[in-house]
């Protein structure tokens, strides 16, 4: 079992920034992929940003280059750093982990990018 606690979110003005954390129940070092997703309403949930327990990482076209997911295997939690954020960007956030097959979803924080 693992649980996900995300954080972070809320409304911001276009061009801004904002940093959601998920923290995990266990040490993701042993778990194999942990994401964040995104659902905007009337729209399929879809991958964001991805990180491996090795590092490696995967982004969705849309945020190259203006968001980067990151980790800190000390503190059990995962990062994404959105920069120049856009309105299209609204959705709710959600930290989701494949550990080794079995998957595991937190409850999703709101990001509002709205003037």
């Amino acid at each position: 079992q693992v649980q996900l606690v995300e954080s972070g979110g809320g409304l911001v003005q276009p061009g801004g920034s904002l940093r959601l954390s998920c923290a995990a129940s266990r040490s993701i070092d042993s778990i194999r992929t942990v994401g964040w997703y995104r659902q905007a309403p009337g729209k399929e949930r879809e991958l964001v940003a991805m990180i491996t327990s090795v590092g490696i990482t995967n982004y969705a076209d849309s945020v190259k280059s203006r968001f980067t997911i990151s980790r800190d295997g000390a503190k059990n939690t995962v990062y994404l750093q959105m920069n120049s954020l856009k309105p299209e960007d609204t959705a709710v956030y959600y930290c989701g982990a494949d550990n080794w097959g079995n998957i595991y979803w937190g409850q999703g924080t709101q990001v509002t990018v709205s003037s």
